[in-house]
């Protein structure tokens, strides 16, 4: 179940001559009411009658719910608040009586502050139903007492009210309150042109892709803006308005991607994800150990593999830990844990966007904190992103062994994204718990298919790369 709060509107017959009318596709079918404010008396008398032309005469109930908006003061000029609740269609079997959708809708409005409760005097509203997987609510913004409920929020408070409501009823589909980690999505327009271009991804999610890269394997934002270069990203660098010399801010953009007036698209760092401006990733990165520049051989690169995998299994350890003794430091070390799998994603996949780089976006998004924070660096962060940066710098995998070891961190950062949803269920962060949830599955896919790759002998005319691409074998069902 879900509730959808649709535009605020100054017009109340308006609305509800839409809702008991036939609607647009002629979907509406015996519309009733269901429930009322407190004190509007039996539903019989709120109930539009029929006129002898057959149309409801709407008139008294809008006078009704007008009633306190004309005696309020100063009332808002948009004073109609509508929502909808609806049924997911896997619970659109179930029969539903009226009474069942009467309570639900009371028990929602009651949290979100629209209905009467103990302290506040509520808002005039009603709940009608014209079909069998949803209804309307419309409401007023006026006290009985004249004052205005502005409803702040509202839709936040909504699903959330309704989350509770679906799990009280034991429907299928419960939708988990926001919990702004989640990344700005393109914009429509975005969308659209990059289907004109024949782009497989926005110029933003390709951006955020390169810059999450440098990110995991950047210690400094010198080196930072250095990989973004190296990458073939254009860079626009703020500088401080009272000390040149010191830098506040980034915006990055892509060559190919350009105005109408040829000037390239620039997206700032906070425009790519809440955590990716300069001040955030500057407290992300800490104060990191330096490492040497180097061309690793492949025992090089099976060792790094290794160390990494220890590391990681120590990090889930912490977490589980930390989970409720230091939650900042298991927030720290989940972050890094991302980092990680980034580095090894472009290690395994270079710049194609396979299966384990969409993991990993994933992962991040499970990792990523509320409303774009940054906790301070930890030992164990730091480690972790020690390794994060070394696995950058060993170069490509280009053999057995090396694939065999990355396949060891691939399935040791799985069950960090199981200890990582653990973690997420116990905070109630439920979007986060899923993302994990996934990534951590999409991992075992991952390794599970290398592993039959590797076990695949090699013909004299093929390559290690060809053989054990990430993700060919398991794209073709193997």
């Amino acid at each position: 179940m879900i509730t959808r709060v649709h535009r605020r509107g100054s017009r109340v017959g308006g609305l509800l001559r839409y809702l008991w009318g036939p609607g647009k596709a002629e979907e509406h079918v015996n519309p009733r009411l269901v429930a009322a404010w407190d004190g509007a008396g039996p539903l019989t008398h709120l109930e539009p009658k029929v006129t002898a032309s057959g149309k409801r005469d709407l008139r008294a109930l809008t006078a009704m719910l007008e009633q306190p908006v004309r005696a309020g003061y100063r009332p808002p000029t948009k004073f109609v608040w509508h929502a909808s609740m609806r049924l997911a269609p896997e619970d659109r079997h179930r029969s539903i009586s009226d009474t069942t959708w009467a309570n639900m809708a009371v028990q929602m409005l009651t949290e979100v502050g629209v209905a009467t409760t103990a302290t506040d005097p509520g808002l005039r509203w009603i709940a009608m139903r014209h079909a069998d997987d949803h209804v309307h609510i419309v409401a007023t913004l006026v006290r009985e007492d004249g004052r205005t409920n502005w409803l702040r929020n509202d839709y936040p408070r909504c699903v959330k009210a309704t989350y509770n409501v679906a799990r009280r009823y034991n429907l299928h589909r419960r939708v988990p309150p926001t919990d702004r980690t989640a990344h700005r999505r393109p914009h429509p327009a975005e969308l659209s042109k990059a289907r004109r271009t024949g782009r497989a991804q926005t110029p933003r999610d390709e951006l955020r892709r390169l810059v999450r890269t440098a990110v995991a394997a950047a210690g400094s934002q010198d080196e930072f803006f250095a990989r973004l270069r190296e990458a073939g990203i254009l860079v626009r660098l703020r500088r401080s308005s009272t000390d040149p010399r010191q830098i506040t801010g980034y915006a990055v953009a892509l060559p190919g991607a350009r105005t109408a007036g040829g000037q390239p698209v620039y997206f700032s760092g906070g425009r790519l994800a809440p955590d990716m401006t300069l001040p955030k990733l500057r407290q992300r990165w800490g104060t990191p150990t330096p490492l040497v520049s180097m061309t690793a051989g492949q025992a090089e690169r099976v060792d790094a593999m290794r160390q990494a995998a220890k590391a990681v299994t120590v990090a889930a350890d912490d977490i589980r830990r930390d989970a409720h003794a230091a939650p900042g430091r298991a927030q720290a070390t989940a972050v890094a844990a991302a980092d990680l799998l980034t580095s090894l994603a472009q290690t395994v996949e270079g710049d194609r966007r396979g299966p384990l780089h969409r993991a990993a976006e994933v992962f991040d998004r499970a990792a990523r904190d509320l409303y774009g924070r940054v906790q301070k660096s930890t030992s164990r962060s730091q480690e972790m992103r020690a390794m994060s940066r070394l696995v950058a710098l060993m170069g490509r995998i280009s053999g057995d062994d090396d694939t065999i070891a990355a396949l060891a961190l691939v399935m040791d950062l799985a069950r960090l994204a199981d200890t990582l949803e653990q973690l997420r269920n116990a905070q109630q962060r439920l979007h986060q718990a899923e993302a994990a949830r996934v990534a951590a599955d999409a991992l075992r896919l991952v390794a599970g298919g290398r592993q039959r790759a590797v076990t695949l002998p090699l013909t004299p005319t093929s390559t290690p790369a060809l053989t054990v691409g990430v993700g060919r074998r398991t794209a073709r069902g193997r």
